[in-house]
């Protein structure tokens, strides 16, 4: 095993190897003459943008302080593209321009001006030098849809020189992005960048030729990435969200200048409410599976305004691998899949057969979700089995993601089958059971988990079970410990009822009880990474078990109040 562990790794090295050298050849030289070309005159359309817009943020903004990805970044009047930055997701921030949109806030001249200001230093600073966190393709697509959609703002009362050279960058950043399209990595960022030059071919002067192509390279993207059951495959249920934020405008936009919509637009689109709407919880949130982070409720709402598909939400989404059960008042949303490629396993967490349960407007049991604005550290910590809603063996992650800076962040070994049945009675009991081999190679065991929802929404009962593969229980000898985490909200208050059982009470009053007689119950710190104001400290309910000697824990939620 431990050689074709070996064999894995150098085939990933070679893999990457191959990767860079296919994408450097495709490039050619990259220098700024090769993609200088005529100016177009004038923009036609500026695309909606339905992200909120704050307007304290355009206040901070115009006085030289950046408040991004966390941080407060004070000028002190120096540009902010000539000075060292915070961190690298201030960068991305910056550099991609989504902060536009709270600049429509502004409402004197002088704002105007300012506004100009900025941009024009980073036209000149950067709109020619190719390279750096500004040059990456998902930056780039982002700020070109920012600048699309925010160019009434900017360009308002602007004299002719900038506005010019306002067009000139656009164009020289449509032109380059559209050459490096080919090599982006497989993902969000891939689709993005497609979105970006389908919205650049009907927000600027192109021919009848360059609209179809660009919307024909968007609709084979589309097809890739949107899946049957309208899941995107990355199978985080944030992408959706974010996917969706653009290509609403992007759709209104074909149809109010009468092009013809690409042919999978729509389609697409009406296939990924239904999705979305599966990861939502009844008091609005979505889930915290694979790295998804906290919605504002308005971003949420913004966009399920336009969902024409207005139904139930599906009971499964069997291409990107979930479950969800719901009766009465109670959700319970399981993971059971695995990253669908190797890179799309950069951004996945190793969180197959965890769980997050919710009681009308209350989430009691979740994920860690994953930091909104954090570094390095706390974005691998979110990933790990331990920071979901799951079993882990011996501290192990079921997934082992690379710590190489030249493969990146992607998945090494662990899971490769997941197992799942589900068995429901109408209107009686909703029930998952579900296996994963991420733990075979190393420990010799599967995780098996059962969930199931009953009497009326009121009880969710479980069984976590680690087995041999042929199906019997683990050998004597056995030494690993097993723990089954359940992270819990912050919101929700615990107290002890007996040494088998703890209370869960919400603001509200609503009180759940969690109960194992298996394994040794404690209620333990914990971390809370997706909190809206950053990371936070939480508690979690842990139930420690010895695999030989207890390979199976049954626990139950009995609602109280």
């Amino acid at each position: 095993m431990l050689f074709s562990g070996k064999q894995r790794l150098l085939y990933l090295y070679l893999r990457e190897g191959w990767r860079r050298f296919s994408r450097r050849i495709s490039l050619g030289r990259v220098t700024a003459m090769r993609f200088a070309g005529s100016t177009p005159d004038r923009l036609i359309v500026a695309p909606t943008d339905l992200r909120a817009i704050d307007p304290f943020v355009a206040e901070e903004i115009l006085q030289g302080r950046f408040p991004l990805a966390g941080r407060v970044l004070d000028t002190e009047g120096e540009s902010p593209f000539e000075i060292d930055l915070p961190s690298h997701e201030f960068a991305v921030r910056l550099h991609s321009f989504g902060w536009l949109r709270h600049l429509r806030a502004i409402r004197d001249d002088a704002g105007f001006v300012r506004l100009r200001q900025i941009v024009d230093d980073w036209i000149g600073s950067h709109g020619r030098n190719i390279g750096g966190i500004s040059w990456e393709a998902d930056v780039i697509a982002q700020r070109i849809i920012a600048w699309l959609s925010h160019s009434p703002v900017v360009l308002r009362n602007a004299e002719h020189g900038f506005y010019r050279r306002f067009l000139k960058s656009l164009a020289f950043q449509v032109r380059y992005l559209r050459h490096i399209a080919d090599t982006v990595c497989d993902g969000e960022a891939r689709l993005r960048v497609r979105m970006a030059l389908a919205m650049a071919s009907v927000s600027m002067p192109a021919s009848a030729s360059a609209i179809r192509k660009a919307a024909r390279n968007l609709d084979q993207e589309l097809d890739r990435q949107i899946l049957p059951d309208g899941g995107h495959s990355s199978r985080s249920p944030r992408a959706g969200l974010e996917l969706l934020l653009d290509l609403l405008p992007l759709r209104q936009t074909y149809v109010n200048l009468g092009h013809d919509v690409p042919s999978r637009l729509i389609p697409c689109i009406d296939r990924m409410y239904p999705a979305l709407r599966f990861f939502r919880h009844q008091g609005g949130e979505l889930a915290l599976f694979n790295g998804a982070t906290s919605v504002l409720a308005h971003e949420l709402a913004s966009v399920l305004r336009y969902d024409e598909t207005a139904g139930e939400p599906f009971r499964s989404l069997p291409h990107v691998h979930y479950e969800r059960l719901s009766l009465g008042e109670t959700v319970v949303i399981m993971d059971t899949g695995r990253p669908l490629s190797i890179d799309l396993s950069r951004s996945a967490h190793a969180g197959c057969l965890s769980f997050e349960m919710s009681s009308g407007r209350n989430r009691f049991v979740i994920n860690s979700g994953a930091p909104k604005f954090a570094g390095e550290r706390f974005r691998q910590m979110a990933r790990a089995t331990a920071a979901h809603s799951t079993v882990t063996v011996n501290d192990t992650s079921s997934c082992r993601f690379s710590q190489s800076r030249f493969l990146g962040p992607i998945m090494t070994s662990g899971l490769s089958k997941v197992l799942v049945e589900r068995k429901d009675e109408a209107g009686r009991i909703e029930s998952v059971r579900a296996s994963h081999d991420g733990y075979l190679v190393s420990f010799g065991l599967l995780h098996e988990r059962d969930i199931s929802i009953l009497n009326g929404g009121r009880l969710v009962s479980g069984r976590d079970r680690l087995l041999r593969e042929d199906g019997g229980d683990p050998d004597a000898a056995n030494v690993a410990t097993a723990v089954a985490r359940f992270h819990i909200h912050p919101a929700i208050a615990m107290r002890r009822a007996s040494d088998s059982e703890i209370y869960l009470v919400a603001p509200d009053g609503e009180a759940w009880l969690f109960a194992c007689r298996d394994g040794e119950l404690a209620i333990e710190e914990d971390i809370f990474f997706a909190d809206p104001s950053g990371v936070r400290a939480s508690s979690q309910i842990t139930v420690t078990f010895a695999v030989a000697a207890q390979p199976e824990i049954q626990w139950t939620l009995t609602r109280e109040s």
